[in-house]
């Protein structure tokens, strides 16, 4: 696998199913930290996805710490407005893991601290709006990273 995406808690079906069809085209793996703001047998998930969902490496965790305790000697690259470096400025390697937030409230704080040194953030040239949608979003790291791989 060339990249891996991470996100956590995420809230928005149609998001997770467009990221889960992008995975699959990238061939990265899908790794999702509960709690999820939906089921994964929502059928906007299922929609957003089609029928490509079933071919999916994907690994779902129980939650944030799990996913670390699990992780521990990985690349991490975590995502957020509040980053200060340019995703075009990612070292990227094989197997990489791309950790985005939920799409309310994106990562905790807790994890913006402790990684503060792995945070990026994709640039805005417009100042009329926050973030990007995160399906867009995880589409721009990921494509890059595999241009630079």
């Amino acid at each position: 696998m060339p990249l891996n995406i991470v996100l956590f808690e995420p809230e928005i079906p149609n998001n997770t199913g467009n990221i889960g069809r992008l995975a699959l085209a990238s061939g990265s793996k899908l790794h999702l930290v509960k709690p999820f703001g939906f089921e994964l047998n929502d059928s906007r998930l299922k929609r957003a996805g089609l029928d490509y969902w079933k071919h999916l490496d994907v690994v779902i965790y129980d939650s944030i710490e799990d996913f670390f305790q699990i992780n521990t000697d990985k690349d991490f690259a975590f995502f957020s407005s509040h980053g200060h470096k340019s995703h075009w400025k990612i070292p990227f390697q094989d197997d990489m893991f791309l950790i985005f937030g939920k799409e309310s409230v994106g990562l905790p704080k807790s994890i913006l601290e402790i990684y503060k040194a792995n945070l990026y953030k994709i640039p805005l040239y417009s100042e009329h709006i926050r973030s990007l949608n995160l399906a867009n979003a995880v589409s721009i790291v990921i494509y890059e990273g595999l241009r630079q791989l």
